[in-house]
């Protein structure tokens, strides 16, 4: 059992500082255990000293802008200006590993190193005591060195947080833009929750998903979207037209007006591609926390879509699509965050009027796992007259079994849901039959036609 992390390797020492800038919770738990001389390095010493200070001081990594800050009160000459360099080389390597695959064990590997270093020096402190006969300290030592590293959050103290139990600020909602579905959900999705949308291929999912994080960015919010199906440009000329309202074939020959509307936007946009399956929910925190890091801490988090990203286990396909939405619903607690992503809803839903949560594709266990899920349907009548159904098929947050008539601009993406009784809702319901009486008189006639044919 080595003493020295040199032991270790240089990487292994830069991504033990790349895990405490990504993962709060790690670096809770090492705070108080970690030492500047188990590095090799000034310039890791340098920086392991300024993410325990602030960490200290305001319970989260710097920032790059707090670094930025911190490298200013070093001298630009002399011995200072050799670190200051040697920090910044540091820094690159750091940010360059934020996002490797094996930082899970990295961060157990250097707890068990740094638990085992507390409890040598209690046994080394002990023989003096054990001299004196000092039994009860040398309990006290040894106790101490075993708790070192523990999770310290108990959980809730009931009977002292009636108060905070039934502010309003308990759930902060985001909103999705929509009256009608904030309604529903108690004004949204919060922090913590996973919002799903099913539908069968081509109906809608991205299109309605980009609807949901262009109202947040309208409402001053910070949003990331991660695509794992279409490019990020294609995706951010989709966020265009949903915010202008252009038609989405001619917005290159409006880009003023486009550049007009995001000068005006309150909230900011992050659009991240990854290809389909190379990425699981691991990356995408990685990710999150760089961007974190980098001072765009995100309000919410779109997934489009989570059926494509990567399972990295044996497991059969059901129970590893169920665990994979188990994990975003966990990385939606982790970072205090909502998360909406989408999933596939098989072919028997194409023609069906409302979609029912039988029909999700591939493992009911996501019914399980969603704490709000809405299928969207639009038959082929409902492609002509630019109109469909969401149906709220589980909702935690108030009622479900709720369907909601829609009207969807195909030309510029956008959605609106009504309340059936309303008489926007009425009219939309009259379009929709009107669309689907439309249709059955152009099969008719076609019908028709073929059948003269043939006499």
């Amino acid at each position: 059992m080595t003493d020295k992390l040199s032991e270790y390797g240089w990487s292994f020492q830069v991504k033990v500082l790349a895990a405490m800038f990504t993962d709060r919770i790690f670096l809770q738990q090492i705070a108080d255990i970690i030492r500047a001389d188990y590095f090799e390095s000034d310039a890791n010493n340098w920086l392991l000293d300024t993410i325990i200070t602030h960490f200290r001081l305001y319970k989260t990594p710097p920032s790059k802008d707090v670094l930025k800050v911190k490298l200013t009160e070093l001298h630009d000459d002399g011995p200072e200006a050799v670190l200051k360099a040697a920090i910044l080389e540091q820094l690159k390597d750091v940010f360059r590993f934020m996002e490797s695959d094996d930082l899970s064990f990295v961060k157990n590997e250097i707890l068990n190193f740094c638990k085992n270093q507390e409890i040598k020096r209690a046994i080394m402190d002990s023989v003096g005591l054990l001299k004196m006969g000092n039994y009860d300290e040398i309990k006290t030592k040894i106790d101490t060195a075993m708790k070192a590293g523990a999770d310290t959050d108990i959980g809730l103290d009931y009977k002292v947080t009636v108060a905070a139990r039934y502010d309003e600020a308990a759930r902060a909602t985001i909103t999705t833009g929509w009256d009608v579905v904030d309604d529903l959900m108690d004004g949204g999705l919060a922090p913590g929750e996973l919002g799903v949308v099913m539908a069968p291929a081509g109906i809608g999912k991205s299109w309605l998903l980009i609807n949901i994080g262009a109202n947040a960015v309208k409402h001053g919010k910070t949003v990331i979207h991660y695509t794992l199906e279409l490019n990020k440009e294609y995706v951010g000329q989709r966020y265009d037209s949903v915010l202008t309202g252009i038609n989405a074939q001619t917005l290159k020959h409006h880009l003023e007006t486009v550049q007009e509307k995001m000068d005006s936007l309150p909230g900011e946009l992050i659009i991240k591609y990854f290809p389909t399956k190379s990425v699981g929910v691991l990356g995408l925190k990685a990710h999150l926390e760089k961007t974190i890091m980098l001072g765009q801490t995100p309000d919410l988090v779109i997934v489009d879509y989570g059926d494509l990203l990567k399972i990295n286990t044996k497991k059969d396909k059901h129970e590893a699509l169920e665990e994979l939405y188990e994990d975003l619903r966990g990385m939606a607690g982790e970072y205090e965050i909502p998360v909406w992503t989408a999933s596939q809803a098989g072919r028997s839903a194409l023609e069906e009027d409302i979609i029912e949560a039988d029909k999700i594709a591939s493992s009911y266990g996501k019914v399980m796992v969603a704490d709000f899920l809405m299928s969207l349907s639009r038959k082929v009548e409902d492609k002509m007259s630019g109109t469909g159904r969401g149906h709220v098929i589980k909702n935690r947050f108030g009622p479900d079994g709720v369907t909601l008539p829609c009207k969807i601009n195909t030309n510029n993406g956008q959605f609106q849901f009504y309340e059936p009784q309303t008489a926007q809702g009425k009219q939309t319901t009259q379009v929709m039959k009107s669309g689907e009486n439309i249709m059955k008189k152009n099969l008719a006639q076609k019908f028709k036609d073929l059948g003269g044919s043939f006499g």
